[in-house]
């Protein structure tokens, strides 16, 4: 069971990334696998109370891959984090199936440091659905829910609740586009077919506007054509 799930993970990098040639490539080169060896490593020192050899192996983690997991955060099965490299994931993180970040991605908080003791033992950083995937260099912040199926754009900053089946982007992050089923996997959490929703409704107006302009013509036409006549 244990060896099944090793290759299914590994199998789901493959599917989700064309460079990755093969499984072998996957194991030696691919520091999301590393990591995330360290991580089931250190998340069960952290749950058995082992808080410091949990932070010790994380850290030395960090150094060998540039990737910082806390090795409390929840982590569901099949995570990618394609190239890796700056992606940081906070304690309170939970993490659903078959989600993946790109490098530069940070899931933190919001609350500043001079309050850290008040902050103790809550609930600071995001929870992350199934299917999720986030652009690189994406910040989600908070305590806020990233629902199944959504999409977070490349430097998108995300502080409020995104909804299932959701692509957003911007600074602040906004709906871009809403989906009622699942979609394939599309890398770097955008999609093709996608467009701003201000930029739909300024269209809308203008060609409003146009058609206005074109009955104010024909009614000026009728009205010339009228006087001419007597």
């Amino acid at each position: 069971m244990i060896f099944k799930n090793f290759l299914n993970e590994i199998d789901s990098i493959i599917e989700r990334d064309p460079a990755a040639g093969s499984r072998l490539g996957v194991i030696f080169l691919y520091p999301t696998f590393h990591v995330m060896l360290f991580y089931k490593i250190g998340n069960i020192f952290w749950r058995y109370n082992f808080k410091f050899f949990a932070r010790l192996i994380m850290y030395f983690a960090r150094i060998f891959t540039g990737i910082e997991i806390h090795p409390a955060a929840k982590i569901g099965r099949n995570f990618f984090m394609d190239h890796g490299l700056g992606i940081v994931i906070g304690e309170t993180t939970e993490i659903g199936e078959n989600v993946t970040i790109y490098q530069g991605v940070t899931l933190g908080g919001i609350l500043p440091s001079i309050e850290s003791d008040a902050q103790r033992n809550r609930k600071r950083h995001p929870t992350i659905g199934n299917n999720v995937i986030i652009g690189s260099g994406a910040q989600i912040l908070g305590a806020i829910k990233v629902g199944d199926n959504a999409r977070i754009g490349a430097n998108s900053v995300v502080s409020k609740h995104v909804k299932e089946n959701v692509t957003v982007a911007g600074v602040p992050a906004r709906e871009f586009v809403r989906s009622k089923k699942k979609e394939s996997f599309k890398a770097y959490g955008i999609s093709a077919n996608d467009a701003d929703p201000r930029e739909k409704i300024l269209i809308s107006l203008i060609n409003k506007v146009e058609n206005l302009e074109k009955q104010i013509k024909k009614l000026d036409k009728g009205e010339k054509n009228t006087k001419n006549k007597k």
